[in-house]
């Protein structure tokens, strides 16, 4: 039986996901007609929205170059603030992030980090049971029933007294939700992954002395950040919300929105709550923005670090900005997970992440991410010293003016046939998690999520398309590709098992990937092409 089959009827809306247990606490009539009216309200834009990213491609396709808008100028050079920041979160300086599954979301609430990112996006592999089953848990945890189950002692783990501070990612623009129809069309995951969210949690949030705060992904230019805005609006109308109860930090993890900085937090001003540096996505980002470009081939994806080139430029014009305009710069994302069987490898990991969190504290994040909370510790230890007060505000980074030479430098290194092996591998295993269900797949000691595996697949096909030199001599060919993914897959077969392999979807996934790193064009997400194999 279908929800559609057993829920009351909401006009011109289906919904076709198989049912599932406490599904209709979160597919109530009245939460459906709110979803239906955010389709018929936004999504007409968001199609337009998408349709100039597209055009905007093209133009760089063409040898357009990104660069600050001279139309909104007068945003950028006049002074302005946002609004107030909440006090609850006006400590951040450890975020743990991590998908909505029951056991994840309580420990993350649990860890001791300031705010937990319960994820529908890059972590999340978006099977309608994921999300339905996230939306439930969400929804558990301002009613107080949140517990969860201790895989080793089969004891239940309660929330804490002192949770961390719940923040929600939806779904970038970009996926839609073929499991709930509207007048015929699909909806957009963004609208569905929010509006359960705040339907069922807003209100709640408030009660409890909280508010509903989300991060936005993915957005590639201001008037993306206008629609949000709409939306958020929108929203605390419906649900008689105050205006600017709805707080967002925003994902600065495509190219484009890098130059929109100002103008993106301007349209957001009433409910700002921060920027953050999505370092792994903003990298996918320059190659696929530069996919026509050979200028623009990376080394070795171990070798693009925060510390230099392109990335330090926007880390630092980042921080300025928020700074000048009252709000909050948190930086990236650390994903390593920490092996205690190789003590060797834990120790020069974990002093590599100790580097770089002493690195964005010194430069004035006001709190930084991590994805496992073993770093939490490590973080903590970076803030507290650089940062003895609950943020930076006060930081200004006047002495650093980024230039559009700056924010498009691009990394010194080489491109090594091991680096392009271990984006091979890296690429076809976290399909493979991801068309089973899992959206977070560890691989040699990293959690990768589709911002990293989008980074390994871009490379393999610009690589593949300019055919790249590699450091021994080799040029990157479909012919190399066909022998890595040979090799690799013989070994990834031999570590887990052939019974495991032959029980995963290793051969659906081989055959994407080989065919998105050979298509004549990049495509803009590799999650979008695999979406229809899941849905």
């Amino acid at each position: 039986m279908t929800i559609a089959e057993n829920a009351a009827p909401v006009r011109g809306l289906v919904v076709t996901g198989p049912e599932g247990p406490r599904y209709d606490e979160v597919l109530t009539t009245p939460a459906l007609e709110f979803l239906a009216a955010l389709h018929r309200q936004f999504d007409v834009q968001r199609l337009d929205l998408l349709s100039e990213r597209f055009a905007r491609q093209a133009r760089f396709d063409r040898g357009e170059l990104p660069d600050f808008r001279p139309e909104t100028k007068a945003i950028r050079q006049a002074d302005w603030v946002v609004a107030e920041m909440p006090a609850e979160i006006a400590d951040r300086r450890v975020e743990l992030a991590g998908p909505v599954d029951r056991l994840t979301l309580v420990r993350g609430l649990n860890s001791g980090a300031r705010t937990f990112m319960a994820d529908f996006e890059d972590s999340l592999a978006p099977t309608f049971a994921n999300l339905i089953e996230g939306q439930l848990n969400l929804r558990d945890r301002w009613l107080g029933t949140l517990t969860a189950t201790d895989p080793a002692t089969g004891t239940a783990i309660a929330l804490s007294a002192t949770p961390a501070v719940l923040m929600t990612r939806p779904r970038g623009l970009h996926l839609p939700e073929a499991h709930i129809v509207v007048d015929g069309e699909e909806m957009s995951g963004a609208l569905v992954d929010f509006g359960l969210a705040v339907f069922h949690g807003a209100a709640r949030a408030v009660a409890a002395g909280s508010r509903p705060y989300f991060y936005l992904p993915k957005l590639e230019s201001h008037l993306e950040a206008r629609w949000w805005n709409q939306v958020f609006t929108f929203a605390e109308d419906a649900l008689a919300l105050p205006r600017g109860t709805i707080r967002a930090t925003v994902h600065i993890e495509t190219l484009p929105a890098a130059f929109e900085m100002d103008e993106i937090i301007y349209e957001l001003r009433d409910h700002m709550a921060g920027l953050n540096c999505g370092r792994w996505d903003y990298i996918f980002s320059l190659l696929k923005t530069f996919r026509s470009t050979p200028a623009y081939l990376l080394p070795d994806r171990s070798q693009v670090d925060m510390g230099d080139a392109f990335l330090k430029a926007y880390s630092d014009l980042l921080i300025k900005t928020c700074h000048r305009r009252g709000t909050f710069a948190i930086g990236g994302m650390s994903a390593f997970i920490p092996d205690g069987a190789d003590p060797v490898l834990k120790d020069r990991a974990m002093a590599e992440i100790k580097a770089d969190k002493e690195r964005e504290a010194k430069a004035g994040h006001d709190g930084t991410w991590v994805i496992h909370p073993a770093l939490i510790p490590v973080a903590r230890e970076a803030f507290d010293r650089f940062m003895p007060g609950p943020n930076q505000l006060g930081v200004r980074r006047d002495d650093v003016a980024p230039t559009q030479d700056d924010l498009l430098e691009v990394h010194d290194g080489i491109r090594t046939p091991g680096g392009f092996r271990d984006n091979v591998r890296t690429s076809v295993t976290y399909l493979e998690g991801w068309l089973s269900g899992r959206g977070a797949v560890p691989i040699d000691h990293i959690v990768e999520d589709a911002s990293l595996a989008e980074i390994s697949r871009a490379q393999v096909w610009q690589q593949l398309r300019f055919r790249a030199s590699l450091a021994d001599g080799r040029r990157a060919t479909p012919q190399f590709l066909d022998q890595c993914l040979k090799e690799e897959m013989t070994k990834v077969e031999e570590e887990i098992g052939a019974d495991a392999y032959r029980a995963g979807r290793f051969p659906e996934a081989v055959a994407l990937f080989r065919s998105l790193s050979v298509a004549e064009t990049l495509e803009p997400f590799m999650t979008l092409a695999a979406y229809r194999m899941i849905a």
